[in-house]
């Protein structure tokens, strides 16, 4: 990227001024290495994003962010729906809620090291993943209307994972104002068989240990130890959730005409946050979020299941449970004044300062965990929400490494048993649906997790608690 248009606001911070059409000025946060890595599409992307009516304060990139449809992956933008806010499918994305879900074992790494080839082996017989992968349960057309108004609590009723759980969810499980009569017929017929299961593409299971702690506090307040396991879930809303994307950049398109509001790129069309369009999609998406809260929901559960069966007397607790690829209606702080944003969140993960009400009341002092995935041959990170974060991007951080490659150039580079191969000489054991997955989830082909969580970290839009390596994992 050429940095030169770029004004240097702090160590981890470049605001690129208001030009042309742009109503407000763009931020990206990132040290200058990530900065100069990052293509010139990221700043093209979020000129544009600049310059939709509502927008509020800038249009921002994290320091994983690369180019996507319409908003770059890694880029938060909030709206205000009483000055004209726009709500977009370019500022969500297709794999609506894709998120992690992280399970702490009341075991250390050493206690488990010889069994964990036989329990990655168990997971792997106990979860559905790779394309099209189809799980257990099998649900009618009123029985899906149901995940996809209630989200997780739908699947604890089912019996899977308990109400405890759900205090430790956004949203406690459930996103208000889901409505499945504005999902098409289409989307809900590729999800009845998938609720369950992991899929592919980035989406992983890995057991990982705590190699380091940053913040004693806070990773008691987490219930993480030295050296203690976790099972880490990172997955969506499936097949339903890229179908609602793709039948709302129709519907969104023409309302963008209607509306007169010009756009610059196919897939940020957008609609006033109010007008009917607006509305419907706010309410579809609702149900893609419901939808991946349920299926993490179940994923987690499976995963107890066989801990419990294979360890017994082990414990599997909920951390918690952290959304990207959302838009959120929030009470954020403007110029002094308390006032509701529509927050769109692309590849970039809410964190929520010390003090919010909507924490569970253990983490109201520490501030919400935030996982952030690296590749399953490094490490990734468990982080704090800050206050600072949430005045200087409306409570947001990065979502994890960031592909510094694209899927066909990873293709072209590497072969799936190679890099199992090399992985299993690091000693972490991989469990693949595809070579194919697994050539193009090469750790090479993604940015440096360090370097994205010191400039996340030195930004303040979050704080380092914990690194953590894989054990373990499963790759759709």
């Amino acid at each position: 990227m050429d940095i030169r248009r770029l004004k240097r606001i702090s160590e981890s911070c470049w605001e690129l001024p208001p030009s042309g059409a742009m109503r407000v000025p763009a931020y990206i946060f990132a040290c200058r290495e990530l900065l100069q890595e990052m293509d010139d599409k990221v700043v093209e992307q979020l000129s544009n994003v600049a310059s939709l009516p509502g927008i509020v304060k800038g249009a921002m990139a994290m320091p994983d962010a690369h180019w996507g449809y319409g908003f770059p992956i890694g880029g938060v933008a909030a709206f205000d729906p009483l000055e004209g806010g726009v709500i977009s499918v370019g500022g969500v994305g297709y794999d609506i809620s894709c998120g992690v879900r992280s399970l702490v074992l009341n075991i250390s790494r050493d206690e488990i090291e010889g069994q964990i080839s036989a329990l990655i082996d168990a997971l792997f017989r106990a979860i559905p993943a790779g394309v099209g992968s189809e799980g257990a349960i099998r649900l009618n057309r009123d029985e899906l209307d149901q995940v996809l108004i209630h989200g997780a609590r739908w699947a604890v009723e089912k019996g899977y994972g308990t109400k405890e759980d759900l205090r430790f969810i956004e949203e406690n499980g459930c996103m208000p104002g889901a409505d499945p009569e504005k999902v098409s017929i289409v989307a809900k017929d590729r999800q009845y068989r998938q609720v369950g299961t992991l899929g592919s593409g980035n989406h992983y299971l890995e057991i990982q240990y705590v190699e380091t702690l940053f913040d004693r506090e806070a990773a008691r307040a987490y219930g993480l130890e030295q050296d203690g396991v976790l099972i880490s879930i990172h997955c969506g809303s499936r097949a339903l959730g890229h179908q609602i994307g793709t039948d709302y950049i129709q519907i969104l398109g023409k309302a963008a005409r209607r509306y007169n509001i010009p756009i610059r790129e196919r897939e940020l069309v957008c609609a006033p946050i109010e007008s009917p369009e607006g509305r419907d999609y706010f309410a579809a998406m609702a149900c893609g979020i419901n939808c991946a809260l349920a299926n993490r929901q179940v994923l987690g559960a499976l995963v107890r299941d066989v801990v419990e069966s294979f360890l017994p007397g082990v414990s599997c607790r909920l951390i918690y449970d952290v959304s990207h690829n959302t838009c959120k209606p929030e009470i954020h702080s403007v110029g002094g004044r308390e006032r509701l944003l529509y927050v769109h969140r692309k590849g970039a993960t809410r964190a929520f300062g010390p003090g919010r009400r909507d924490l569970p009341h253990e983490y109201v002092e520490a501030g919400q965990p935030l996982f952030i995935g690296g590749t399953m041959g490094t490490c990734s990170y468990i982080l704090a929400g800050n206050q600072e974060g949430e005045r200087l991007a409306w409570a947001s951080a990065c979502h994890g490494a960031g592909r510094s490659m694209s899927r066909r150039a990873a293709l072209s580079k590497w072969k799936g048993k190679r890099v199992i191969g090399d992985l299993k000489g690091k000693g972490i054991i991989v469990k693949a649906a595809s070579m194919r997955g697994a050539a193009e989830e090469a750790p090479e082909a993604y940015k440096d997790i360090e370097a994205v969580v010191e400039s996340t970290h030195k930004a303040g839009l979050a704080r380092k608690v914990a690194r953590v390596r894989p054990l373990a994992v499963i790759k759709g």
